[in-house]
């Protein structure tokens, strides 16, 4: 299973960013989208799309957090990251820092997009997850 996450978009993305996520299993969008309309071209895509509230954010449709399980892994997504994972889950994705994250806390895996629209430090970046048989078999950082 193949997953684009992204995160940050604030009302704005790079217009190549739609075109990049076809292709998709699903779209994951850890927070901070602003007004929900912008998220229209994404939901054309077709893949289901999920996105968690950021505190930019006033959707209450959008949970705070979201853990999920996909081909085996436990998920965690929320938009600021936590002082530690929840009991359980074996990856932690987050958004809120605009800068792309992959490291290890206590065994549980911490991801980060990056930023689509106004990244620090670093260019603008969604991720391709892809997971399969249990195991998180790649995080693909790409730049905008």
């Amino acid at each position: 299973m193949r997953i684009a996450v992204f995160s940050d978009t604030h009302d704005r993305y790079p217009p190549t960013l739609v075109e990049r996520l076809k292709g998709a299993d699903e779209l994951w969008h850890l927070g901070d989208v602003c007004e929900p309309s912008v998220l229209v071209e994404f939901e054309m895509l077709g893949p289901p799309l999920t996105v968690v509230r950021g505190n930019c954010d006033s959707h209450e449709r959008w949970p705070w957090a979201l853990e999920l399980e996909r081909e085996g892994v436990t998920f965690y997504l929320t938009h600021i990251p936590p002082t530690h994972a929840p009991r359980g889950v074996q990856a932690l994705l987050h958004g809120h820092t605009h800068v792309p994250r992959d490291e290890v806390i206590d065994g549980v895996r911490w991801f980060n997009p990056g930023c689509v629209s106004r990244p620090r430090g670093t260019p603008p970046s969604f991720a391709w997850l892809t997971v399969a048989k249990g195991k998180i078999v790649s995080w693909e950082l790409v730049r905008l």
